[in-house]
Formats: C-alpha cells, structure tokens, sequence
C-alpha cells in the first residue's frame, strides 16, 4: 500500500568502488499527458484505491494494466501517472520495454544502468554485473517515494528486475499479456482494460474532430465507433483521418470500414507512421506468439460466427480439446482474444479482420478449405446430437462423414443439448452462409435442416427463416427434391408459428407435391399433418379434419404409432374446436394414454392442453385447471417458450372459471409476452382476450374494454374472423353497461363475422350473442384456447 506522507530525511550511500555517494536526483520522466483523453473514469478509480486500500504495507505495489494491442493501456497509465505523481515526490522513472515490437524487446538489463543514471549514479560507476544492478537500484530507491512506469512489457523477466524493494514506490506495468507470475510471486494489481463504451467511444471521436467537423451525426459516430471496435488507437486513426478531411463524410468512411478486406488502408491517416499503426501494432503481438498458437489464431479468422466455443476451435484446428484449450490461454494471455465465459471467446472485429487477412497470406487454399469444412463438420454433427434430446422424434438426416481431427459433442441430456443449442445460436446463421459461400452445399442445406429441429426450444422463427432459404437456395443448387421439400415443411411450420398463414399452406403444398413425385409416403404423411394443422388455425375445419385423418391412416399404414397419434390428438382439437366434445375426448384421452405409454413428453402436454379445454367446456373446471398446470409444468422442463405461451392460455382459462382472478392475469401477461417475443400476434391476441374477460369478471370493464379492442384490432388486422367475433362479444359485454347501442353494434358485427361458420359450436355461439342482445352480457362465450401447435 503506498500512502502520501512526509519525505524521507537524507540518507547517504556507497557505490561500489567506494566513492561519494550519488547526488540526490529526482528523475521526471514521464512523457507528456495524451491529449484528447476521454472518461475512463471506474478504471481511474480503481487504479487510485491501489494507493489507499489493502496491499501489504512491507510489499512494494504494482499494478498491471493488461489489454489488447489498441486498447489504450498507455494513455490510460499516463494519465493516471499524471493524476499521482506529486503523491512521489523523489521522481518518476519511464521505460518503453518494447515488448512487441517487430525488433528486438528492451531488457531489464538494458533498462538498469538508464534507471540508475537518471537516479544520480555516475556512468563509470554503474556495475556491469546484472545483479549487482538491480541491487544498487533497490538501494537508491529504500528511502524515496517514487513512481516507476515500465510500459509495453511482454514478459515478467523484463518487469522483476526493474521493481523497488521499498512499499513507498509505485511501479506501473503496461502489457497485453497478463503477466500472471507477478500477481503470484510480487502481489500485483491487475487491470484488464477492455474497449470503451459506445458513448466513450462516440466521445473520443468528437474530441478529436473538435473544430474540424461540428456536424457529425451522434449515430453515424456511433456506427463509426463500432466499425473500429471501441479500440482507442483505432478510433483515434479513424477520427484523425476524418479530421484531416472536413468535406469527406462519415458515410463514405463507414464504407471504406465496412469492407474488412480494406480494412488497414481505410483506418489509415496518410502519414508513414500512421499508413501501418493499426495493423502494425497487432503484428506486434501476433508475432510474439509461439508457432502453434500463431497457426491458431490465423484460423479463428475464419470461423464463421461472433465468438466460439472449445470444441468449435478444436475442429476448425484439428487438434484435441485439451491442446485447444492451452493453445486458446496463450491468445487470451496475449490479450488477441478475449473470453467472455468458460470455454467461450471471441475476437474484437479488428482483430478478426486481422487474423482473418493472416489466414489469407499464410495458410495455403488447401488448408483454409480443410479447417473450415473440420468448423462445418463439427456444427452438423454436433447439431444432429442436439436433436437426438431436443425433438428425439424428427428423423436424422444421413451422416455426413466427419473430417478427421473432429470430434462432436455428445451430450448427456435434454439441458446440456439445450445449453448448447442457446449458446451457439448466433453462429448458426454465418456457418450455413460460410458453407453456401464456399460452394459446400449439403453442409449448407443439412445444417439448416437439423437447426430446425436443433435450435433451443427458446430461439425465435425468425432467426432460423434466412438460414432455411440459404438452405433452400443450396438445396435447388443441388436438385436434392427431397432436401428442398424437408425444407420447404420447416418453412411452413415457421410460418405457422408467425401467423403467416398463407405462406405456410403455400410451403407445405409444395412440399406434399414434391413428396407424392418422389414416392415419399412418409413424407406425404408428414405434409398432410402439416396442412390439417395451418387450416386449423385458419378455422377451416373440415379440410382439417379430413387432412389428419388421411395423415393418421398413413402413418399407420406405416407403423409409424408415435405420429398416428400425434394426428390423432390434433385431430381431436379440431374436434374440440368445431364443438364435438364427446369425439374429442375419446381420441385426446386415447392420444393421451399412448403418448405416455411411449414418454413423449412434448406430445404429452400438447395432449393436456387440449384436454383442459374439453373438460372446461364440460365444467369440470378443477380438472381442466389440473390438466393445463400439468402441461405448463412439462412446458418448462422443456425450456419450450412456444409451448409455455400455448398452454398457459388454457391455465388462465382454467384459473378465470375458478376464481382466481390474479393467477389468471399473471398467465395471460406471461403468455402475452412470450407470444410478442415470438411473434405470433394472434395468440397474444388470445391473450389479451382472455385478461380482457377476467377484469369483466372483478368488474373492472374499463381495463377489460382496452383489452377486448385490442384483441379485437389484432385479428382484424390478421383476417382472422372466429378471434375476432369472440373479441367483439366480449367487448360488447364489457361495455353493456356503460353503452348499451355500442355493445348492440359489436354483437351484430359479431354475428355477421360468424355468419361464415356452420359447426356446432358457431352454432352455440350465434345463439348465445342472440340471447345477449336480448337480455345482456351473461354467459359470454369466455373462450380463448388458442389453436393446434405444430407436431
């Protein structure tokens, strides 16, 4: 610990030839303060508590302020340096170590006999032994309170020699390495400087344009600032170059930036320091590297997506997970790459494009080629496990064979396949382009086949939509029917999920084609499932029901028993949908008991959900509300948003008939807001349909009128009549009161809307808002279970 205090009285000292001791020199080396220094300010904070909180008061402080090559570790240092130095009052000591640069690093021994000269020692007096050196320096320093700054260090060999003995000096590393060994043996501090924030960034460029570009749009900057990673040395390159050219805009720099294989020239300021200073600075470190490593590092430029786990980087360098791992320690030591969590890193976009341009210049075509197939390989097959735990009942596609040096991930269980599914999400997408762009098509339309069915159950549609049409793109490529008419089933499940319901009939027609061309009879089977369920949604539910059944007799016919009775429970919605209780909850609880029987638990609480409605309907209220907790509970092992959103609206259905008012408004709003993540507008619709008819029943209309209209609004605009009939019915009861000709004007649009419905539960319907209209709002419909999920 170092605390500011009084001088120290006069000491006098021999050198080792026994002559006068040295004149008492304080030494003020540091070079000027940075200009154009911005915030910053929790790394200067906690760089100041080094000098006022814990440490040992006999050990000499140190305080390594490790960060990638660009981060502006030194002008942090000196500013902090420049901030304390009167707190040192006997000098400050300065040393660039050169640790990388392309020649050779400074020495402690090199570094020693300038210390000691600065401190007063007569050249002819300083020894020529090492060791006797640093001791003459620990010496000259027991009794001064000084600041010694050792800037770009690469190795403690060059540190250890040049720290004070004496708890009252200050010595400040600068390194892109962690220097670990001085933590350990000399109780260093460290620091590890990251990028600025946006809004540092943003600011660093503003401060260096001052006077020269007072019109630079806030965003533009901020995009800017990101095309430079937020690193100091880059942006300030950047902001250079913008300065020098006022009538240039930001527009067309961003330009320049956003193609990476010009990356270095576009970042550069004109001048021939300036022409290499970002690119130089990361040869610096990259050059440090043993040969293994460096080999490594080139090859992360080519992983396809943001960041990457240990097994990705094992396959991608065909190594074993342990020599990995060792090899990945070194590049986050050296500050190249960074670890966000255990066995996860990533590059800043910089030093991508760096190691990316590497890669180019010195890994052979053959061998680029070969590592990014081993990275494809491993996400295929890595995938297709995933699928084994996560939708165990889709079929696996034919093994591609594996590159050698590849080893999937196997996993245990349904968490740790869905771990890894949430984990990889974001490179999904950049390695099916990365095999399309690279000509390698059936690991282009394979992953996306296996990512429908191997993503986490949490992942949104939309983020799988582009990498099935580069999917699709590569499988037409190929002429592969049978991948283009998997794929096209995907896209039609997909667009069920956003409601895009014409779409998804388009695709699964198409794909039904493809497969009565080709003989696929399962395949068939599957199309026909699919169609039933889009004209369920639309409430068309006669070519529902004779889609499933035909879909049902297939898949018996095929032996496929899992699949004839998930078609027989959807087949039992529509059932349920169209009013035919006693039908339904035969072919639910036959469903039902087969699902159990083979443990298919997503089919299991599918089962439930719809028979939660059959037995509400029924009033059999208490059993309803058992079915559909039963079926949220399995929703949430499986981690499934899709199925949670589904089922918690016959929850709250459940709950709303028994009373329980607040549960009841707790499952819509969470059912709400998961089907808003998702993107499936109607059933949040439903949602809000079923809020809206729980605060009618607390007798709050006002909340439950805003509610129906919205839910009302929502269908509307989804061409969606049955929701919006059922909406309006409860908007008309929830204003009766209040405005009795409003509620006669939603009923009568509500039986126009149903007028297109012949079944047995329209009919209900119609006569129910029949009766209202004559007699009021009791015995509103109150129905908002949503429709089939797809499988």
């Amino acid at each position: 610990m170092v605390q500011a205090g009084q001088v120290s009285g006069g000491v006098h000292f021999h050198g080792r030839h026994g002559g006068p001791a040295p004149r008492h020199h304080s030494p003020r080396q540091l070079p000027g303060d940075l200009r154009h220094f911005v915030n910053r300010t929790a790394e200067l904070q906690s760089l100041d508590a080094t000098l006022t909180t814990g440490g040992d008061p006999f050990v000499p402080p140190v305080c390594v302020i490790a960060g990638t090559a660009g981060a502006g570790k030194t002008a942090l240092a000196l500013r902090w340096a420049h901030q304390v130095k009167d707190r040192f009052p006997d000098g400050h000591l300065y040393v660039n170590l050169r640790g990388y640069d392309p020649g050779e690093p400074v020495t402690a021994e090199e570094v020693l006999p300038r210390f000691l000269t600065a401190l007063g020692v007569a050249a002819n007096a300083v020894p020529s032994d090492p060791d006797s050196s640093a001791a003459l320096y620990r010496t000259l320093l027991a009794d001064r309170r000084m600041l010694v700054f050792l800037d770009n260090a690469a190795t403690v060999a060059q540190v250890r020699p040049l720290l004070p003995g004496n708890a009252h000096c200050l010595t400040i590393v600068t390194s892109r390495s962690r220097l670990s060994p001085l933590a350990v043996r000399d109780g260093a501090d460290r620091l590890t400087l990251g990028t600025l924030d946006e809004p540092e960034a943003v600011a660093l460029l503003r401060t260096v344009t001052a006077g020269h570009r007072a019109d630079d749009d806030s965003a533009k900057l901020a995009e800017l600032a990101r095309l430079c990673a937020h690193l100091p040395l880059a942006l300030r390159i950047a902001a250079e170059r913008a300065a020098t050219h006022p009538h240039m805009s930001l527009d067309e720099l961003i330009t320049d930036l956003c193609d990476e294989s010009a990356l270095w020239d576009a970042l550069s300021t004109g001048d021939e320091e300036g022409a290499e200073a970002v690119s130089a600075v990361f040869a610096w470190s990259y050059r440090a590297l043993a040969p293994e490593a460096a080999r490594l590092f080139r090859l992360l430029g080519l992983h396809p997506g943001p960041e990457f786990g240990l097994g990705a980087v094992a396959a991608l360098a065909g190594v074993s997970v342990r020599r990995a791992r060792q090899l990945l320690d070194a590049l986050v030591g050296a500050h190249l790459l960074e670890q966000t969590a255990p066995d996860r890193f990533e590059f800043h976009d910089l030093l991508r494009a760096y190691a990316g341009d590497q890669a180019q210049r010195e890994e052979p075509d053959g061998e680029r080629s070969a590592a990014l197939r081993r990275v494809l390989d491993w996400y295929l097959h890595t995938a297709d496990s995933a699928q084994g735990w996560i939708r165990p009942d889709e079929a696996h596609l034919p093994s591609q064979p594996l590159s050698e040096g590849v080893t999937p991930v196997s996993f245990a269980d349904y968490d740790q396949a869905v771990d890894w599914a949430e984990r990889e999400h974001a490179n999904f997408l950049p390695a099916v382009r990365a095999a399309a762009k690279s000509g390698l098509d059936v690991h282009a339309w394979q992953l996306a086949a296996v990512l429908w069915n191997a993503d986490a159950p949490s992942a949104l549609t939309t983020d799988w939509l582009p990498i099935g049409e580069t999917g699709l793109a590569a499988a037409r490529r190929l002429e592969d029917r049978r991948a283009q008419a998997m794929l096209l089933e995907s896209f039609g499940f997909g667009y069920t999920n956003l409601g895009r319901l014409a779409e998804a009939c388009e695709c699964h027609e198409r794909a039904l084609g493809i497969r009565r061309e080709c003989g696929d009879r399962e395949g068939e089977a599957d199309s026909l499932n699919a169609l039933g369920l889009v004209h369920l949604r639309r409430r068309e539910l006669g070519p529902a029901e004779t889609q499933l059944a035909e879909a049902s007799a297939l898949f018996g016919e095929l032996g496929e028993e899992h699949w004839q009775y998930v078609t027989r429970a959807n087949l039992a919605l529509v059932r349920f949908r169209a009013g035919e209780l006693t039908r339904a909850a035969e072919d639910i609880e036959e469903a039902l008991a087969a699902h159990r029987r083979m443990n298919r638990t997503p089919s299991i609480g599918n089962a439930l959900w719809v028979l939660s409605g059959i037995r509400l309907d029924r009033g059999e209220v208490r059993e309803a509300f058992d079915a559909a907790e039963e079926a949220v509970k399995l929703a949430l092992d499986l981690r499934n948003h899709v199925a949670e959103g589904c089922w918690l609206l016959a929850l709250g259905d459940a709950q709303q008939a028994l009373g329980e008012h607040g549960e009841a408004l707790t499952a819509y709003n969470r059912s709400a807001s998961l089907h808003r993540r998702l993107g499936d507008r109607s059933r949040e619709a439903l949602a809000w349909h079923g809020a809206g008819e729980t605060y009618r029943r607390q007798g709050r209309a006002h909340e439950a009128v805003a509610f129906h209209r919205r839910a009302a609004a929502a269908h509307r605009e989804l061409g969606d009549a049955w929701g919006e009939a059922v909406a309006l019915d409860g908007l008309a009861c929830a204003v009766h009161e209040q405005d009795q000709e409003a509620s006669r004007e939603h009923w009568a649009e509500c039986l126009r809307l149903l007028d297109r419905y012949d079944d047995a539960r329209a009919r209900r319907m119609r006569e129910g808002v029949q009766a209202r209209i004559g007699g009021g709002p009791d015995g509103a419909a109150g129905f908002s279970a949503g429709a089939g999920t797809p499988r």
